[in-house]
């Protein structure tokens, strides 16, 4: 293994100042601290025009800020925080950053969170709002950070199995994919990269309430049957992330599977890299990656 890059050491060492540890806090407080989270790596994101709008769906309305209105291709975005942290907020100059490289719309989504709203209620969410998008671009494409990867498969996965909406790729950013199966990665970096092991036990008991829905291939996509005719994929994962390697079987399921698939492993960088290109380097080479992959396809 390599070193962990020397502006990610830098953040690492801001967050231990702030003692942030999600296991140990109320949900409440959990939600207070990812904010803290994402302020660690904010600069000054381009500035690109939003307008917030409400995506009407069956069992409720979600906010939405949709950045770049007007064009005719989109992606929907779903933001990480293990289904439990996290919104449009803290994932505000991610989504800025990918429509401006892109040149395109990018529709980020508040899906609910658990606990109040377990799975599948935030798989239903995902789902509808890509149906939504769908009645009102030309083509539309999916991502999403950790937990937002995993809801970006198993969109895509769901959009194969219904038929519709017709999702053009697939962008899994650092993606949970397996339940509490055992992986290197989780063991090797249990510890001391922002995301920990024990949070991820934290975030899994609040989302799953049944052990038979931990089962589900719309829970964690890894365990479909076949992943044969879902969209292209991007999948990137870090060096030093618990996730990592599930990210990779998943790429590897992928290939498998006939499906074109691209996967980049970042050396020296953590979970949640993507929030950092105001001061690693590595995640401004990751955002210009991603938009070049969404481009690549919604413009085909």
């Amino acid at each position: 293994m390599s070193e962990v890059d020397p502006d990610v050491r830098r953040l690492l060492e801001m967050a231990e100042e702030f003692d942030l540890s999600f296991r140990d806090s109320s949900v409440e407080v959990a939600r207070q601290q990812m904010e803290q989270i994402a302020s660690l790596g904010a600069t000054d994101p381009p500035e690109v025009e939003t307008e917030d709008v409400e995506i009407e769906t069956e069992e409720t309305e979600l906010d939405a800020r949709v950045y770049r209105p007007g064009g005719d291709v989109a992606t929907v975005f779903f933001h990480g925080g293990g289904f439990v942290v996290g919104s449009v907020d803290t994932h505000d100059s991610v989504c800025r950053e990918l429509a401006d490289r892109t040149e395109e719309t990018v529709v980020s989504v508040d899906y609910r969170l658990a606990p109040e709203h377990p799975f599948p209620a935030a798989v239903k969410d995902a789902y509808e709002a890509t149906r939504w998008a769908d009645g009102r671009y030309r083509r539309v494409a999916v991502a999403g950070d950790s937990a937002g990867g995993t809801l970006s498969a198993v969109t895509s996965l769901m959009a194969r199995d219904r038929g519709i909406p017709d999702v053009a790729a697939q962008a899994l950013l650092y993606p949970a994919t397996a339940y509490m199966e055992p992986m290197e990665s989780r063991g090797e970096n249990a510890t001391g990269y922002l995301l920990e092991a024990g949070d991820l036990m934290w975030f899994v008991e609040k989302y799953i309430t049944d052990e038979i829905d931990a089962r589900h291939p719309y829970a964690f996509p890894l365990q479909a049957r076949s992943l044969k005719d879902v969209a292209p994929a991007q999948v990137v994962t870090a060096e030093f992330d618990p996730l990592r390697d599930e990210g990779r079987a998943y790429a590897d399921r992928l290939r498998e599977d006939g499906v074109e698939v691209s996967y980049e492993l970042y050396e020296g960088l953590v979970h949640g890299f993507y929030n950092m290109s105001g001061f690693v380097d590595q995640a401004d080479d990751a955002l210009d990656s991603t938009a070049e992959f969404l481009v690549e396809h919604l413009r085909s």
